[in-house]
């Protein structure tokens, strides 16, 4: 993998990191009127709908949507739909940056994972990376380790889902093109959606919801293609690290949108992850030279 490499997963997963939190604004944002399943069910119906019309535009696409391994495109997407219910529920009940910050032992899973399901290489670079991104985590969630909320555990159960979506999706990119990978998210996960959904739900919103509608659909599609192709220009243990910076971004979201309060620890906790990122994307880019 040469610098350029690099370069590309650094602005894919910025894509990414930026699509998943106008997600969140969106689910927090549309909480107040509709349940988890149907909130997924637009998230995924609106993603289905950019598919489809994207494919009626052009042509070329329609062969990348032929999946090779159709059975790992359902498990990728039961267990990623269980874990995100889990997330999208714990947004309603945890301060944005809560969330994420727990959120982030995911990355130590999928790294491990990586190494036993994928054969990828844990170098001391991605190693300190880690470790300084889960240390930076418990910087940020010091403040509030005294007083435990159950809801948290939604958040770490989500964690195990998107380590397993992690490795999978980087197994896909192996033989199925990001387009292939989006497109059946969204058509195996919008029938898990409609079957918690009220049929009549979408007559609950009002065009002022129009906004929000879109930021979950557009932010939902457009994260995980983003990710896609992070995994595709590098290896899982290069890209985990980068979404550690998901923490810092959110509470400033947090914060300017819903008065959530903004404390030092949540900055400092995000330099010690930068800190953990830099390092490891030096190091990376000075082993392939």
């Amino acid at each position: 993998m040469q610098m350029s490499n690099i370069t590309r997963v650094v602005l894919w997963m910025t894509g990414a990191l930026l699509s998943f939190s106008a997600m969140a604004v969106s689910i927090r944002i549309l909480a107040g009127k509709l349940n988890i399943f149907e909130i997924l069910s637009i998230r995924s119906g609106t993603g289905l709908l950019i598919m489809l019309s994207l494919l009626a535009v052009r042509s070329d696409l329609r062969p990348l949507m032929r999946p090779s391994r159709i059975l790992l495109h359902v498990l990728r997407n039961v267990v990623h739909f269980a874990a995100q219910y889990c997330w999208a529920l714990a947004l309603t009940l945890l301060p944005f940056a809560t969330v994420f910050a727990l959120e982030f032992i995911t990355p130590a899973w999928t790294a491990l994972l990586a190494v036993w399901l994928l054969s990828e290489r844990l170098t001391p670079s991605r190693i300190g990376a880690v470790i300084l991104g889960l240390v930076g985590v418990v910087i940020i969630l010091r403040p509030g380790l005294s007083a435990f909320n159950p809801a948290a555990l939604l958040v770490l159960l989500a964690a195990v889902g998107f380590a397993i979506t992690f490795i999978a999706t980087k197994a896909l990119t192996a033989t199925e093109k990001s387009f292939a990978i989006i497109f059946w998210m969204a058509v195996i996960q919008l029938p898990l959606g409609f079957a918690g959904s009220d049929p009549l739900f979408p007559f609950k919103l009002g065009w002022w919801d129009i906004p929000a509608v879109l930021g979950l659909g557009i932010g939902g599609t457009s994260s995980h293609y983003c990710l896609s192709n992070a995994f595709r220009a590098g290896d899982a243990t290069l890209v985990v690290p980068l979404d550690f910076l998901r923490v810092p971004l959110i509470a400033l979201v947090g914060w300017a949108f819903f008065a959530e309060s903004l404390d030092i620890w949540v900055f400092v906790g995000g330099f010690v992850i930068v800190a953990g990122l830099f390092w490891n994307l030096r190091a990376e880019a000075t082993r392939r030279r």
